[in-house]
């Protein structure tokens, strides 16, 4: 045990994109504030925001079609799509403003432009995917978005798809320049090195083994230091749980009401991964497709080009199994211990409700390589065994909580859980979780912060020009963000440099 205890104005738990968003947003608004970062693992960005832990997607619904829903009347809905795609453009507007004050030098260490596509067979997906496209291209915030049916212009789109397929049916695909590929843990490392420049003091290697209510309305933090075997006291006046999968033990231990009866579900992934450059070469493209009946909405299946450290390759998948840990270094009791009397009946109700999520699931860890190569031949028809390795992903933990719909309702993306005075905020969920990280950490700061925000305001806008307009309703300042940021942040094509009276669709 160690005497040692400390103060901060700020306390953030884990050392993830999260946590490093919000504490370069914080040290930018009221930079003498005292901020202290604890990580459990030795270095940062380990779990979720590791590179090789997610598919890098600068998700914007461009391609995911899992953000356009087939009304019952057969009209779209594009309501997700605009939020994911609002919410992306907050993000590109925040890492633009670090560009532009020298606060990170080089933005092509964690972006690069990569178009986005949708891919799809069978008449009835053709169908859906034409009407998607009718309902997206209309709305300044997919400008440039592109349709085809037309197997000859697919084969210009992403040769290594069409090569050797079979066309017994119809097919058709969108594509969207605009899209990018994000290397989110070299993201977060950057902004932690500026964070540690700007005195931040950011220790790894700690557990948080409890948070609990000081009589002075603080937080206090029993960190156990993992290098020294040592026990620590910490105390802060705010503390932000972003610790991934991990966050919903730390919110159970902080007993604020608003954790109780809310649980998680945890599913693993693994991703096909190919670094021959041959075939790399032939395909340029992040291109999403259906997900299979039964299937959760992170499991649309993709196939993408990464660029991580200037090198580029494929991935596939993700294909979803099933683990009992929160985290990728977790430990095979986290599901059973995240069971509580609060959240119990929450949690049965979620099994009995997602029996057929839990078959699929298992189905998926018992897949042999053969049969995820089979997956990734509906892709790509001609793909070789010996060319694709398998890549074990992070661990993504979905919210399990009481809604409208029932009890036991599994959620899918990312909630803010806090508490009523503000004092302690978690982050649970998954996708698309970083891309909207700058989203998600001005809504901790609107909760958690509201006596300061009109305080803070301008230089909100400072660093997010769009900050309380709704872009939708301002179609040139749409324009005018994604120029500037495009141009900062490297991405060389531009959308808005051809104007299109009528969007472009070949059949």
């Amino acid at each position: 045990m160690s005497n040692k205890q400390t103060k901060s104005d700020v306390i953030l738990i884990g050392a993830g994109i999260m946590s490093a968003t919000l504490g370069s947003l914080l040290k930018e608004l009221v930079p003498d504030w005292e901020i202290t970062v604890f990580e459990r693992r030795a270095i940062a960005g380990e779990e979720s925001s590791n590179e090789w832990n997610n598919a890098g997607t600068g998700h914007s619904a461009l391609c995911e079609l899992n953000y356009t829903v087939e009304k019952p009347d057969g009209s779209i809905d594009i309501s997700k799509a605009i939020k994911v795609n609002e919410e992306y453009q907050v993000s590109r507007q925040f890492w633009s403003y670090l560009v532009n004050s020298n606060l990170i030098r080089n933005p092509r260490d964690f972006i690069v432009p990569v178009p986005h596509m949708s891919f799809v067979h069978g008449e009835k997906d053709v169908t859906f995917l034409r009407k998607r496209f009718e309902a997206l291209s209309n709305n300044p915030l997919f400008h440039g978005m592109e349709y085809s049916e037309d197997p000859a212009k697919l084969a210009e789109w992403v040769p290594l798809m069409m090569k050797d397929r079979v066309l017994n049916e119809p097919i058709a695909a969108t594509r969207s320049e605009s899209g990018t590929d994000v290397n989110f843990g070299a993201l977060t490392r950057t902004l932690l090195a500026h964070l540690k420049s700007k005195n931040v003091d950011i220790q790894f290697n700690r557990h948080v083994d409890d948070i609990k209510r000081t009589s002075d309305g603080s937080w206090e933090l029993k960190v156990r230091n993992a290098d020294r075997g040592t026990v620590e006291r910490h105390t802060a006046k705010f503390v932000f749980i972003g610790g991934g999968g991990g966050s919903l033990h730390l919110l159970q231990k902080s007993g604020i009401p608003e954790g109780k009866a809310i649980g998680g579900f945890p599913v693993s992934g693994l991703f096909m991964v190919c670094q021959n450059p041959d075939i790399v070469a032939k395909h340029h493209a992040k291109v999403y497709g259906q997900a299979p009946v039964g299937a959760p909405p992170m499991s649309v299946p993709h196939l993408d080009t990464r660029v991580i450290d200037n090198k580029e390759s494929l991935l596939f998948g993700p294909f979803a199994g099933f683990s009992p840990k929160f985290l990728k270094f977790g430990s095979m009791f986290d599901l059973i211990t995240s069971v509580k009397p609060h959240n119990l009946v929450t949690m049965m109700a979620a099994g009995v409700k997602n029996a057929s999520l839990t078959t699929y699931l298992i189905k998926q860890v018992m897949l042999s390589k053969e049969k995820r190569m089979e997956a990734l031949r509906e892709f790509v028809p001609n793909a070789k065994s010996e060319d694709w390795d398998v890549l074990v992903a992070g661990q993504r933990v979905q919210i399990i909580k009481d809604t409208a719909a029932g009890k036991g309702t599994l959620q899918f993306g990312t909630e803010v859980i806090s508490a009523a005075d503000g004092s302690i905020a978690a982050l649970l969920g998954a996708s698309p979780g970083a891309s909207t990280a700058v989203s998600v950490m001005l809504e901790v700061i609107n909760k958690c912060f509201p006596q300061q925000i009109k305080t803070w305001e301008p230089k909100i806008k400072e660093m997010i020009p769009s900050y309380g307009v709704a872009l939708l309703k301002n179609p040139e300042l749409i324009r005018d963000i994604h120029t500037s940021t495009a141009r900062t942040l490297g991405l060389t094509h531009d959308v808005w440099e051809h104007e299109e009276k009528t969007p472009a669709f070949t059949q």
